[in-house]
């Protein structure tokens, strides 16, 4: 018989995982300027994800990994389709939020398209890198494998996202500045708070008693019940 009770931690990263990811779709929409790049504000939290993700696969294994970007994937794609209703009903008269309205919540098809199959392929790249890495090094060197799981994983989401939202509409020699910046920008921000990721890591272990090494694991990404 499986053990499907979740720790309070294992909950609260859970919640956090998805709140990251509804937040990083809604920010989207707000482009800055950093250093004479344009970026999406969705920087600021999208990485929280990969952060998370390297927590629970360092701790829990692949299988808790699988079924938390899952989870996100679930909460991020209702959202999404509960906003797009939303902005397809007619609006109140004297409402004249509608234009405001549907520019954040009314994702294109194809936009909304390349960004799920982006999350779905970079996060579990970046849990099977993170995985693979700990088994064959024996669980040392977390630094580095937090660093290229991460490297890993966002290159993978902006090779699928950038083409599938918007090849012929943008040259290649334009995409690949703005994929290289997104990549180059999240895994900064990965590395600065890695000490943190670290201790955060150090202390979830040490509350839980759990450390986690996948050996004979499957890493098929639809074995969901497998939770181990």
């Amino acid at each position: 018989m499986q053990n499907r009770s979740f720790s309070p931690v294992f909950l609260f990263l859970c919640v956090l995982f998805c709140t990251c990811l509804i937040l990083s779709n809604l920010l989207a929409s707000k482009i800055f300027m950093f250093g004479g790049v344009a970026l999406p504000a969705a920087v600021l939290v999208f990485p929280v994800s990969y952060i998370i993700g390297d927590v629970v696969t360092e701790v829990w294994g692949f299988r808790r990994a699988r079924l938390v970007i899952w989870l996100g994937f679930g909460m991020n794609f209702f959202v999404a389709a509960a906003g797009q209703l939303a902005a397809w009903l007619p609006p109140a008269p004297f409402w004249n939020g509608a234009e405001h309205f549907n520019y954040v919540f009314g994702l294109a098809p194809r936009i909304a398209l390349a960004s799920f199959a982006a999350f779905l392929a970079g996060s579990f790249v970046n849990a099977y890198v993170m995985s693979r890495m700990k088994v064959r090094s024996g669980g040392r060197h977390f630094w580095l494998r937090a660093m290229l799981s991460t490297v890993a994983g966002e290159g993978v989401d902006s090779l699928v996202f950038f083409p599938l939202a918007f090849w012929g509409m943008l040259a290649p020699g334009d995409m690949l500045p703005m994929m290289l910046a997104q990549v180059t920008a999240k895994t900064l921000y990965e590395a600065a708070v890695l000490p943190l990721t670290a201790r955060a890591v150090q202390a979830v272990k040490s509350w839980e008693g759990a450390d986690v090494y996948d050996r004979g694991v499957s890493y098929s990404i639809w074995r969901v019940g497998e939770l181990g």
